[in-house]
């Protein structure tokens, strides 16, 4: 199932959420206005303010704060990429140049502070102070997922636990907030709200275990991005860290150097590695468990054409080629 059959549930909410978005990017300050927009505008899957909407369709909610906390949560996403692209030296995103190639470290790192502070003022407008503790939370715990990422690079030495912990931080929190603000905003009860939680951690650390394994096999047409990426920044992800663990003595000791010293030299026999071990088959797997564990958090919830959906997410996030 693509995601435009899975977001025909919450079609009319989505147009309604890219109105927010729309009409909260705008500022006096030229720059921003194009830079924001430049991002915005590339799409991307939006999986995060899809989540929110879906988890408080689950419970029925009717209102619209939901639109407005989508917004509130791409927003974040968003700048979080931007200083990203900075950090990693990206060039390519979503199939375009990354925004830092096109206007400079400087802005995007400056729009991305922006973003931001403009998903601040929004969630302050929504009058909910256990929206503000997650966000808030959610958001240090980001940050703190990039320096860990940033101190384990042409670390080869990362073990599986600790690269989990990494994708916990970086990128599966922020899928756990935007599901729990769809409860939250939809008066959930306290195990409501811990259920659309676990589903929004776990669906995160699948998706990112799949977006790890894309990397050594997807099309770059498809993915939006160079393959290699990660070797290039000496980031141990999943599929090296297999290698280096069960791989031949050969293929781990070439793993190793590659992480120690980054680059593109070695991607061809690196590849090769991660192909004949098996890495790639093993961290699929391990995106599936997380799947699964996404699903079974959601099964007592009550049954509806959302929560349907919530389950077809997953499988989508596993399954997907880009």
């Amino acid at each position: 199932m693509s995601l435009q059959q899975l977001y025909a549930l919450i079609g009319d909410d989505m147009k309604a959420v890219d109105a927010v978005i729309r009409q909260r990017l705008r500022s006096e300050v030229v720059l921003v206005n194009q830079v924001a927009e430049y991002i915005i505008a590339a799409g991307g899957k939006r999986m995060r303010p899809a989540l929110v909407l879906l988890a408080a369709g689950t419970l029925g909610y009717k209102g619209a704060d939901h639109h407005e906390l989508a917004a509130v949560v791409e927003f974040i996403h968003t700048a979080t990429l931007l200083h990203d692209d900075v950090v990693d030296e990206s060039t390519l995103r979503r199939g375009r140049d990354t925004a830092n190639t096109v206007f400079g470290n400087a802005a995007s790192v400056l729009v991305g502070d922006f973003l931001h502070s403009r998903a601040f003022q929004m969630m302050v407008q929504v009058e909910n102070m256990k929206v503000m503790q997650v966000l808030s939370d959610a958001t240090n715990i980001i940050a703190e997922g990039e320096v860990l990422q940033l101190m384990n690079c042409h670390n080869p030495d990362v073990d599986e636990t600790r690269y989990l912990q990494v994708i916990h931080y970086k990128t599966a929190k922020l899928f756990e907030a935007a599901a729990q603000l769809g409860a939250i905003v939809a008066g959930a009860t306290e195990a409501q709200e811990s259920a659309l939680a676990n589903y929004g951690m776990y669906l995160g650390t699948a998706f990112q275990l799949v977006d790890d394994v894309l990397d050594y096999s997807g099309q770059e047409a498809d993915t939006g991005k160079h393959l290699g990426d990660d070797l290039a920044e000496g980031k141990p992800t999943l599929p090296l860290i297999y290698v280096m663990q069960h791989g031949t003595p050969e293929q781990a000791a070439c793993v190793r150097h590659a992480i120690e010293e980054g680059g593109r030299d070695d991607f061809p026999a690196v590849l090769d590695a991660i192909r004949q071990s098996g890495a790639l088959e093993h961290t699929r797997l391990r995106a599936k468990e997380a799947a699964a564990r996404a699903n079974a958090a959601v099964l007592a919830l009550p049954d509806s054409n959302y929560k349907e959906s919530l389950l077809e997410l997953s499988a989508f996030a596993v399954n997907r080629s880009h």
